[in-house]
């Protein structure tokens, strides 16, 4: 449930090797007669835990997110666009770092230990997830690279990539989809510079958790935190979608932000949950080695909101290769409004025959039935 909704800046730090790793496209994987699995030229030895299938091996790698006019790299540009030119630092250059191309494989501490997941919590189950063996496994979330980007240094970034969840197949859920994390981190000056007698306050304090706050926060800290992420997503999901965009936020629980929310906004009449967010548990921040910080965090899926905004129907028609269905995505600016037709897709007989199943006629059975 937990990590189900959190599916739902260029300057270049210094980055551990493995996290830098630029993931190629095309098949990547496979999993031999020998007791091994193979990805990105890595042997990964299986165990009792190990269930990844060739059909998902073969999409690791597809980046989709990354292919120039694909309505999920529309989307991931629209957003970073918006990111550079919104958030900047004194020299005028980008505050928000974006990385796109981090490997796909991770190590279940950095999926859920470093997130402080606890150890009996339902989202680590094997049916739940795509495990390599018990060390390794196909992230769930791009959640799983954020203790080792703030490791790193960087205090504001966005990531970008494909996760993995072991689901039932419909025209709303697939196992293989998109993620984007966003994370910024404040220190006291940053936080406090724009208000008056701003040097009075503080960050951190001995004190309670709340339902609002954390022990070790103070209230104004986390106040001016939780107001600056829904400014911020405010402003992104107006930009996507346009002015006059009505937002609410729900309380709900995520085990690495306290307070957290889920942002729904009112797209033609329906509330529709587009993102989860929160203040970042201190510990978390902490552990990563930034403790004389205070932040906030964000994850959104690339699939919700392109379907929301071009009206894409079905999420496997994501990964179709019909000419029919991407060539309505061919536009000279990332931000030019869009509908799906599928009518442009389909024969008169084509629309009779698969009314109800018109994915069969833009995809292979495969994917259909993966």
């Amino acid at each position: 449930q937990v990590i189900l909704h959190l599916r739902m800046g260029l300057h270049i730090l210094r980055i551990p090797t493995h996290s830098r790793q630029s993931v190629p496209s095309g098949f990547a994987a496979s999993v031999p007669c020998s007791n091994t699995v193979e990805l990105f030229g890595k042997s990964y030895p299986q165990d009792d835990y190990t269930n990844v299938t060739e059909k998902i091996l073969s999409k690791v790698g597809k980046n989709l997110h990354n292919k120039k006019h694909h309505p999920l790299w529309l989307i991931k540009e629209q957003v970073k666009d918006h990111f550079y030119k919104q958030y900047t630092g004194r020299r005028g250059n980008p505050l928000f770092s974006v990385y796109d191309g981090l490997s796909p494989v991770v190590t279940v501490q950095q999926n859920f230990d470093k997130l402080l997941v606890p150890r009996d919590h339902a989202s680590r189950r094997k049916e739940d997830n795509y495990y390599l063996n018990r060390d390794h496994m196909l992230r769930a979330h791009t959640s799983a690279h954020q203790w080792d980007l703030i490791h790193s240094g960087l205090d504001a970034f966005l990531a970008v990539g494909d996760v993995y969840r072991r689901d039932t197949i419909d025209s709303t859920h697939y196992p293989v989809f998109h993620q984007m994390e966003g994370v910024r981190l404040f220190s006291c000056h940053e936080l406090f510079s724009s208000i008056k007698d701003g040097e009075s306050f503080q960050l951190f304090e001995q004190g309670h958790r709340t339902a609002h706050k954390q022990e070790c926060h103070t209230m104004e800290a986390v106040r001016l935190v939780e107001f600056n992420l829904k400014q911020v997503l405010t402003k992104l999901m107006t930009h996507i979608f346009g002015d006059g965009l009505q937002v609410r936020w729900v309380e709900c629980y995520f085990p690495f932000t306290h307070p957290s929310f889920e942002m729904e906004i009112n797209f033609q009449g329906e509330w529709l949950e587009v993102l989860g967010c929160g203040v970042m548990e201190q510990q978390l921040v902490n552990s990563a080695g930034a403790q004389d910080k205070i932040g906030w965090a964000f994850g959104l899926g690339l699939e919700r909101l392109a379907m929301i905004l071009y009206d894409i129907p079905d999420i496997r028609l994501f990964w179709s290769e019909d000419e029919r269905f991407l060539k309505q995505f061919i536009v000279p600016h990332i931000s030019q409004k869009i509908k799906f037709q599928l009518h442009r897709c389909l024969t008169k007989y084509e629309l009779v025959e698969h009314k109800s199943a018109y994915c069969c006629c833009l995809l292979p059975f495969s994917l259909v039935c993966l």
